[in-house]
Formats: structure tokens, sequence, C-alpha cells
């Protein structure tokens, strides 16, 4: 399986020549085509920076086969298109061609007090890699790959420093990053991975960046 990281939190893995888009979100500019060529997108949940509306709802007409996966709170914004966009919540698995996901999480990470909490799910892709979206989600199951957020308003070093070690995955490839400077990003990667405090160490990867998991 390949993974490909695009801007902030947008991740695409092929297999077998069918891809799968998790968060199409609104600072990633190929929003649009990569839900139009995929089998199915996954949404975390409802943000921009995780879920341009648009982009997939294009997807949808464009591509007739494509199938949407997420919050209730998407299927709102979206419509289910004749159930090809359909709510997933903590406990629920299903697969897409070759894919099998399993869904985990029910909310997302606390901003602050004074805005209120909503829906936010993890998805594992083939028992092997892991997308929180915006929480740092402990599957309670080994993971191969952890999508570690990097920046955000959310986030905490101590708290990523944390949930590294008890996911406890083979790597980290660093997601959720646009907040910080490419200083910023090596710093917060050297903090978090094996060179700091982490277990393993956190691979940045360039936007269009690939690797195989």
């Amino acid at each position: 399986m390949e993974l490909t990281k695009y801007t902030h939190a947008t991740v695409v893995l092929e297999q077998d020549g069918t891809t799968l888009v998790i968060d199409p979100g609104t600072f990633t500019p190929e929003a649009a085509d990569l839900a139009g060529a995929a089998a199915a997108v996954l949404i975390t949940h409802e943000h921009a920076d995780h879920f341009d509306v648009d982009a997939v709802r294009a997807g949808l007409d464009t591509n007739p086969s494509l199938v949407v996966r997420g919050p209730a709170t998407i299927v709102e914004q979206l419509g289910d298109h004749d159930g090809r966009v359909a709510a997933v919540g903590a406990g629920d698995a299903f697969e897409v061609g070759p894919f099998s996901v399993q869904v985990f999480g029910e909310e997302h990470a606390v901003i602050h007090r004074d805005i209120p909490t909503i829906a936010n799910v993890g998805y594992l892709v083939n028992g092997a890699v892991f997308h929180p979206g915006d929480a740092y989600l402990e599957p309670g199951v080994p993971v191969q790959t952890l999508l570690l957020p990097t920046s955000g308003p959310w986030t905490s070093t101590a708290a990523a420093v944390d949930y590294v070690r008890s996911v406890a995955p083979e790597r980290a490839v660093q997601i959720h990053e646009v907040m910080l400077s490419d200083l910023g990003q090596q710093s917060t990667a050297r903090f978090l991975g094996s060179d700091g405090l982490g277990p393993v160490p956190v691979l940045i990867l360039p936007a269009g960046g690939s690797i195989t998991v």
C-alpha cells in the first residue's frame, strides 16, 4: 500500500490501482481532483481544513462510484446521494475495494471551554495506517503507521509525546502541519520523535511525497 501526503491533513492511500482519500480539506488545492478519482473519501470531522464540502460534492457528481463516510454532520451537509454518503461512528467497520476500515473515537479535542466540541472519528486502514483526525485518539490495537498531528489550536507537545508513546506505532508521519514553519516542523519532529521524547522517528513528508506502508 502506498501513502501519499498532501497539504495539512489530506492523505491518499493506493492499493491495486484503487485510491482512498482521507480528509480532503480546503487547505489542499488538489482536493476536488483527489475526491473525483477515489473509490472512497473518509472524513474525520466537519472542520473545513479536513472537509472541503464543494470538493467532495464535485467528486460525488463526477464519479458515480465514489462513496463517502464520516460523522453524521457530513451526511447532513452533502445529502445521502442514494446511500453513497453514510455516517459512521466508533466500532463500525466496512470495506471499499482492497481497503478494510475500522472506525474509532467520538469527539474532537478540546480547543477551549468556550468552543463546543464536535464529532470526530479516526480511521484504521488495512490494520496498518491510523488517521486520528483532530484528537489524540488511541485505537487500542497495534498501529504500524500513525499519522501524527503536529500543529493546531488544540495540540500540545506534552500530550503528543504521551500519545505517541501510548499508541506505540512502528512509525509516525507528520500531518496537520500548516501552522508550523519549516524550522518549527523540524523542531517538533525532534521533540516528538526518537531524537527527543518519542519512541520512533517522526517522518516529515512534503506535499505529494509518498512512502510504502
